[in-house]
């Protein structure tokens, strides 16, 4: 079976040559710059880089151009607190394969706030149908923490063939519950659902059946997992924590010395 048989988001391509502008946000995100397309795989896609480097601003731009909400949610929800998405959407081809999602869903960590604020304003108003926490869980995600109200949601509303779009997710998440939402991701990857994920975690991101793309100054590149920044200071840092805080307290104490005006 091919590719294209087997996953929902194909190729994902920039038609560059639509472009009118290239100096502007977010064309000239170094990242950017030289993006032409990316392929992701029929199961799990990392996005990672530094803060800036442009993984979050494409997923967005790919969450919106698959016709799901800016600040988070399925395609039902329509409230918006801010418009701050740019409009890279409107200038991204997305290839799909023959088969259709069950369901879809954006996160995106910094918003998720305003999004059980939405559940409860809709939920507050008169309906013909079941409230719609019923769906992540029949609890508030208010009453719970914020790592709680994702594994929540992770456990309750995401179901099989789905797909989900996902912005630092591990932001709510202690490393327990790290693993914890890496087995669930596992078991709805098994039944059929793809994950696009962007991310600093490299808990998350060593899931074995991935590809992961680096953003960076020299664009958007495959990397393997061993490979990436996030995995080499992690690694370098819990093999020996003691010379590498003597590292970074020397160095702080010369800055510190050098902008000293005595």
């Amino acid at each position: 079976m091919s590719v294209l048989q087997t996953e929902f988001v194909g190729r994902i391509t920039l038609m560059r040559e639509q472009l009118q502008d290239v100096s502007v946000y977010p064309f000239n995100l170094p990242a950017l710059k030289e993006f032409d397309q990316l392929k992701p795989h029929p199961k799990v896609t990392f996005f990672v880089g530094e803060n800036g480097s442009g993984k979050s601003t494409l997923l967005e731009a790919l969450a919106v151009s698959l016709g799901m909400n800016a600040e988070g949610g399925t395609e039902n929800f329509r409230f918006g607190t801010r418009a701050s998405h740019s409009c890279l959407h409107e200038y991204l081809r997305i290839a799909k394969g023959f088969k259709r999602p069950q369901t879809k869903f954006f996160l995106r960590a910094e918003s998720y706030f305003n999004l059980a604020t939405e559940i409860e304003n809709l939920d507050a108003a008169p309906a013909s149908g079941p409230p719609i926490i019923n769906s992540y869980g029949y609890r508030s995600l208010h009453e719970q923490s914020h790592g709680e109200s994702f594994m929540a949601l992770m456990m309750n509303r995401f179901g099989k063939n789905g797909l989900y779009l996902l912005d630092e997710p591990e932001a709510a998440l202690s490393p327990q519950r790290q693993l914890v939402a890496l087995s669930r991701m596992h078991e709805l990857v098994q039944e059929g659902s793809q994950f696009i994920i962007a991310t600093h975690s490299p808990i998350l991101m060593a899931y074995p059946d991935a590809v992961t793309y680096e953003f960076s100054a020299k664009g958007i590149a495959a990397v393997k997992y061993e490979e990436t920044s996030h995995f080499q200071i992690t690694k370098n840092f819990l093999m020996n924590p003691e010379r590498m805080l003597d590292i970074l307290m020397a160095d702080a104490s010369k800055n510190a010395s050098a902008s000293s005006p005595c």
